[in-house]
């Protein structure tokens, strides 16, 4: 005012009264005013344009904002993808490309991929295009240093036929990789490429897009200050120079009335005195007619109430209780602090109501959802119970238990046949409740709410267990002491999956309000997830006990005593259930032994069915007494015909990565030939204990081979020395390299001395699996040992049937001399047939060999030719072709078994007493 009134003479400035605004008789002071409040807007934003154009301001750059980074986001991700479909490309293209196939099978593939891989990652810009083997081995990579590494990353979906993409964050920036398997004409998958891009390489397009989005922006701010200006002067007009602060006050009274009619409202001033009360709050507070003025604490309000409206606070949503009604309060404050609040109040009584059941229907999901996550993590039955318990308790129930069937227990079918029911878990918010425990095996009484659940497959609500007579009538004790525990009600569903009954699942209420009928929905839904969690469990125990059964029936049981060998042996199934690990001693003549280790890879019925055949096929190659080496080449030839047939019946589960070691011990020289075919050698433990890994040459597994020979490498043993075979559980494992293995397993073996073998396998798997393996395991630990000299003896046999007097002499003292006198007549008439047929029909050099064993003689005559003998039956006018045949009835068996040099014809007599009786009966038989 004093700057407007230097205009005016000083004589009218002291006497002047100023007159009312918007008067007539204002004058020239009022307009002077008036200009005065015209010239506010311009030194201060606190008019309404003003206002209103920071808001256009702060909209306009929010946008620029919002869309510069919705661009980017949208150029990142165009990007990403562009990469990955480059990537992909790259690799299809490659991994489809003619000879890729043959490259990747050929004998260098690193030779023959890298120079193509380096000229499609130049042409197509790529970061690099590398070729795997299907385990993992890199053949080609821009730096030559990584040829050759493992990559451990899980390739299973791309060897399974689908790309495999990843994206990842690489030392140039984020980068997409793209990884195909690559496939030979028969479909299988001999290789896998790899493709990688950076998404950087990617043109982006946000650049050239920004200066269009800024001048925009520019645009539209000058729009708005335009307009900002052109508002700003009609407003000033159509106001007649009303100030910004008068504005705001009529606005914010006006609109507490208009927009809060369907409410109540209260302005109330600075000091806590009401100044508009509407209908609805005078009826929702009972208010007197005559309020208006008045202090809001002499209201009559409850003084929680009257203390949040003249506390002159804000306030959201509290709730107050004002009679029978439930009542939301919101208070806002008006202008600076003292200058007075608005209050609103909502009748919440009905909608409370409807939100308790909504809480209660969100519960309900959520219970749901986590039943669906957290039951059937695993496929064991008894776990699967218990998850179900632990869901229900304590956000359903205040306990819960799970009966089962016994056929279900077991893995079998529930017929129906045996309805006893076992007990197999229980939860609850206490320990001590007196329901029934864990195992117990009950029988329901008919009109217990259990069986009539089970009956007819419906849940059973029991709001008031003290009132149920058919509950009680199942145990009347025990039933009194659940009922003073506090267990007041009761739901049973029974669990059915696929038709069958299963079991039964109650839930208990203690401290909870009793059930209703609206916990029977949630209740039912628990029970149908977990029935079918159970029934594949149920599948999955059954079929794990066949498979178990049936590897354990192919699995030796006792293996035979020897004289050559002390033997100790273990089998550790997997984690994931039963393997074709698998081991065999086999006795062999001349008191040798066989000792064999074979690994069919994977688990289950197929690779348990495939061990057994692999088995059955090693007894009967060994009863034909094969080398070694002959022995594998059978084996992978019976593999490759296993396959062939398979394919032909259209079965893709093919026998790949069998693997087996064959080993042949001979106490009398100590000398024993070993071979094996992709299997991990032995160990061997010498006297002293020193531990070594004998170098045995390695063949192809089984099956894969394509007619490779086996070679076979020959250790002489001394004895007492440990031969250790196992299969590659045992040295193998996650995270382990191989090295490690063996030298885990040679400090393990080092530490066994004087141990015997049963004892070295216990060793061993205590060092070697303090957890549980991932594959099988077999061990197989042979002590070895020595015949006597004394219980051998050795002849050589000249060329002339005149000396088989002479060794028969020498052969009867010798008998004499081990205390068997009794055997010397069926050891003459053996000897005899067997030297007079290789003098007569084989070749030189001729020997004669004789072997105590145990309780059994040896007679081994050997010659320098291969024809094989052969039985038969001579007829009345035959002079010939008796001698095997006698040979075949007094000793316990014989057999034919080839040599380097020629063959080894033997036969064992058994020593025990009564084995050697009267041969008249039989030498006057049939002759």
């Amino acid at each position: 005012m004093g700057k407007l009134g230097r205009n005016v003479p000083a004589s009218r400035r002291g006497d002047r009264v100023p007159p009312k605004a918007g008067a007539p008789e204002a004058g020239s002071e009022a307009r002077r005013h008036s200009r005065g409040r015209r010239l506010l807007p311009f030194r201060k934003p606190r008019s309404v344009a003003g206002q209103v154009f920071l808001l256009q301001l702060v909209v306009v750059l929010l946008l620029i904002a919002t869309a510069v980074v919705v661009l980017v986001i949208q150029d990142r991700n165009r990007a990403i993808q562009e990469a990955g479909d480059r990537s992909l490309v790259a690799a299809e293209s490659f991994a489809n490309a003619p000879g890729t196939a043959d490259a990747m099978k050929s004998d260098d593939p690193t030779a023959e991929l890298q120079p193509h891989a380096e000229v499609v990652r130049k042409k197509t810009g790529v970061d690099y295009v590398v070729c795997l083997s299907p385990y993992g081995f890199r053949w080609t990579h821009p730096d030559p240093d990584q040829i050759g590494k493992h990559v451990s990353t899980s390739y299973g979906q791309a060897l399974g036929g689908e790309p495999h993409q990843t994206t990842f964050d690489s030392s140039l920036g984020k980068a997409v990789d793209s990884t195909v398997a690559v496939f030979d004409e028969k479909g299988n998958a001999v290789g896998l490429v790899t493709v990688g891009v950076t998404v950087d390489k990617v043109t982006s397009v946000v650049q050239r897009q920004l200066p269009v989005i800024f001048v925009s922006g520019g645009v539209a701010l000058l729009l708005a200050a335009g307009g900002s200006a052109l508002v700003s002067g009609r407003l000033r007009r159509q106001t007649r120079g009303l100030g910004p602060v008068e504005m705001t006050r009529m606005y914010e009274h006006h609109d507490a009335v208009l927009h809060a009619v369907r409410e109540g409202v209260i302005i109330l001033d600075g000091d806590g005195r009401l100044l508009l009360v509407n209908d609805e709050a005078r009826r929702l507070l009972a208010l007197p007619p005559e309020v208006e003025g008045k202090p809001v604490t002499e209201l009559g309000l409850s003084p929680a109430l009257a203390a949040l409206l003249g506390s002159g606070r804000a306030a959201t949503d509290k709730v107050f209780l004002a009679g029978d009604t439930l009542l939301a309060v919101n208070v806002r404050l008006v202008g600076a602090k003292g200058g007075g609040s608005v209050a609103t109040l909502r009748d919440t009584t009905e909608l409370r109501a409807l939100a308790g059941r909504a809480d209660v229907a969100g519960g309900r999901l959520q219970l749901l959802y986590e039943a669906s996550t957290r039951i059937g993590t695993t496929l064991d039955i008894k776990r699967t119970t218990e998850e179900l318990t632990e869901v229900a308790v304590p956000r359903f129930a205040d306990f819960a238990t799970v009966e089962l069937l016994e056929p279900v227990l077991q893995g079998g079918e529930p017929t129906g046949a045996n309805m006893e029911i076992r007990r197999i878990a229980a939860a609850g918010i206490r320990e001590d409740a007196p329901l029934l425990s864990v195992g117990t095996l009950m029988r329901y009484v008919p009109g217990n709410p259990v069986a009539i659940g089970m009956a007819t497959g419906r849940p059973v609500l029991v709001e008031h267990l003290a009132l149920a007579d058919g509950w009680r009538a199942q145990d009347p004790v025990r039933a009194q002491k659940v009922i003073e525990f506090g267990i007041h009600s009761m739901i049973s569903v029974p669990l059915r999956a696929r038709g069958q009954l299963l079991g039964v699942v109650e839930f208990w209420r203690s401290e909870q309000e009793p059930f209703e009928s609206d916990d029977l929905s949630p209740a039912e839904e628990l029970a149908a997830r977990a029935a079918v969690c159970i029934d594949n469990a149920r599948r999955y125990t059954r079929e794990h006990t066949t498979a178990v059964t049936l590897q354990r029936s192919l699995l030796p049981g006792i293996l035979p005593e020897l004289s050559a060998l002390e033997v100790g042996h273990r089998y550790l199934p997997a984690q994931a259930g039963v393997g074709g690990d698998w081991y065999d001693v086999i006795p062999l003549p001349g008191a040798r032994v066989a000792l064999v280790v074979g690994d069919v890879v994977g688990h289950g019925l197929h690779a348990a069915a495939t061990m057994g055949r692999l088995r059955t096929a090693v007894h009967n190659f060994a009863a034909l007494d094969l080398p070694p080496d002959e022995l594998l080449a059978h084996l992978d030839d019976l593999i490759t015909r296993i396959d062939q047939d398979a394919a032909a019946e259209g079965n893709t589960e093919a026998v790949t990565g069998a693997t087996c070691l064959y080993a042949v011990y001979d106490p009398v020289t100590g000398r024993c030939v070993l071979a094996r075919a992709g299997h991990p050698g032995p160990a061997l433990v010498s006297p002293d204990g020193s531990v070594t890994f004998p170098d045995i040459p390695v063949a192809p597994p089984l099956g894969v081979g394509g007619g490779l020979p086996v070679e076979t490498a020959v250790l002489r043993l001394a004895a007492d020395s440990q031969l250790v075979l196992y299969t590659d559980g045992l040295v193998e494992a996650r995270g382990r390299d191989i090295d490690v293995g063996l030298g885990m397993l040679r400090d393990a073996l080092a530490q066994t001395d004087g141990d015997t073998p049963d004892e070295t396998c216990r060793a061993v798997l205590d060092a070697m699996l303090r957890t549980r393996s991932s594959d099988d395991v077999a061990l197989l630990v042979a002590r070895t040992r020595l015949l006597d000299p004394e219980q051998v003896a050795e002849w050589e046999v000249p060329d002339d049937p005149a000396a088989v007097p002479r060794i028969r002499a020498e052969a009867t003292r010798r008998l004499e001399s081990w205390g068997l006198g009794e055997a010397v007549f069926t050891t003459e008439l053996i000897l005899s047939e067997l030297v007079t047929n290789a003098i007569r029909y084989g070749g030189s050099p001729i020997s004669l060999r004789l072997l105590r064993d145990r309780d059994s003689l040896i007679c081994e005559v050997a010659d320098g030719t291969s024809t094989s003998p052969h039985l038969r039956r001579a007829t009345f006018t035959d002079e010939g072709g008796r001698g095997l045949f006698l040979v075949a009835q007094m000793s316990r068996r014989w057999g034919t078994r080839y040599t380097d040099r020629g063959k080894i014809i033997w036969a064992e007599q058994s020593l025990d007493a009564g084995a050697v009786g009267d041969l008249s009966g039989l030498l006057m038989a049939d002759l």
